[in-house]
C-alpha cells in the first residue's frame, strides 16, 4: 500500500493530526452530520477543533482513475481550498490531505481543516424566511457571488448547504465555502455562466428577486434581465432535480 500526504505549512503538529486520520475509524472523535455519502468527523487538538472529511470509497474506475489520471477528493479539496485562500475568498483552514493507495487504484482518502462554527447555512435563508436579516444577510451574500465571479471561480457545488455565514458584527456576515472538491477557475465569466452558477441555491421567487437587484448594482445588467435569466435556469435545474429523483426513486422501489 501507498500513502501520499501533505500538510499546510501552517500544521504544526502534522504528526498528531496524522494520527488522527489513522484513527478516524475507532471511537475517537465525534460524527458531524447525516454521512449520507462521506462521513465527517470532529478532533479536539490543542484546544482547536479539527475536521476531518472521509471520502466514500470509490467504485472500481474512478479507484484507477484517480490514481492515473486525475486528482482525488480530498486533493482537490485541499488545494481549491488554498487556491480560494491566496484569491480572498474565505473557507475553513486548510491542514492536511490523505490518500491511500493498492496496485489497482485509490482506496479511501481524507481531507482535514480547521471546523468553524458557523451560526447557520444559506440553506436557513431559503427554509426560515423570516430569519432575522434575511434580506440583509441575503444581500451580502449576492455580494459574495458576485466576487466569486469576478474572480473567475465557478463553485459547481454552490448548493444551499455549502456556504457557512458568520455574524461578526451588527448586520456584517461572513461567507465561507465547504465541499471544494468540484470547482473550475476561469479568466473570466460570461453573464450566463454566472446565472447558472446561482441556479442550484434557491427555488424562491421573492430571493431570486432580492439577489437580482443586488447583483445588478455591481454588473453591468439590469434587475430585470438577471431576475430573468437566473429564474430561467433556477426552473430548469429544479425540473431536472425533480426527474432525477422521481428516477431514483422508481430504481429503488423495492427499498
Amino acid at each position: 500500500m501507498t500513502i501520499k500526504l501533505m500538510f499546510s505549512k501552517t500544521v504544526e503538529k502534522s504528526s498528531e493530526v496524522l494520527n488522527l486520520i489513522k484513527e478516524f475509524n475507532s471511537d475517537i472523535g465525534t460524527v458531524f452530520g447525516n454521512g449520507d455519502r462521506n462521513t465527517i468527523k470532529l478532533f479536539e487538538l490543542r484546544g482547536k477543533m479539527i475536521n476531518i472529511k472521509s471520502f466514500k470509497v470509490p467504485h472500481l474506475i474512478n479507484k484507477i482513475a484517480y490514481k492515473y489520471l486525475r486528482k482525488s477528493k480530498a486533493r482537490r479539496s485541499y488545494e481549491y481550498a488554498i487556491l480560494l485562500l491566496e484569491k480572498g475568498i474565505r473557507t475553513p483552514q486548510p491542514i492536511a490531505f490523505l490518500e491511500k493507495f493498492n496496485w489497482i487504484g485509490l482506496l479511501d482518502s481524507y481531507y482535514a481543516s480547521e471546523h468553524l462554527d458557523a451560526e447557520l447555512t444559506f440553506r436557513e435563508l431559503v427554509e426560515i424566511p423570516d430569519y432575522p436579516d434575511h434580506e440583509d444577510i441575503l444581500r451580502q451574500f449576492t455580494r459574495f457571488c458576485f466576487d466569486l465571479h469576478e474572480k473567475g471561480i465557478e463553485f459547481m457545488d454552490h448548493s444551499p448547504g455549502n456556504t457557512l455565514i458568520k455574524k461578526v458584527a451588527d448586520n456584517q456576515y461572513e461567507f465561507f465555502l465547504v465541499d471544494l472538491n468540484r470547482m473550475n477557475f476561469h479568466e473570466s465569466m460570461d453573464f450566463d455562466l454566472r446565472m447558472k452558477n446561482l441556479s442550484r441555491l434557491t427555488p424562491k421567487k421573492d430571493m431570486i428577486a432580492i439577489m437580482s437587484d443586488e447583483y445588478a448594482k455591481v454588473y453591468s445588467k439590469s434587475s430585470t434581465e438577471i431576475f430573468d435569466k437566473m429564474w430561467k435556469v433556477t426552473s430548469q435545474f429544479q425540473e431536472a432535480f425533480a426527474k432525477k429523483h422521481k428516477m431514483k426513486k422508481k430504481l429503488n422501489f423495492w427499498k
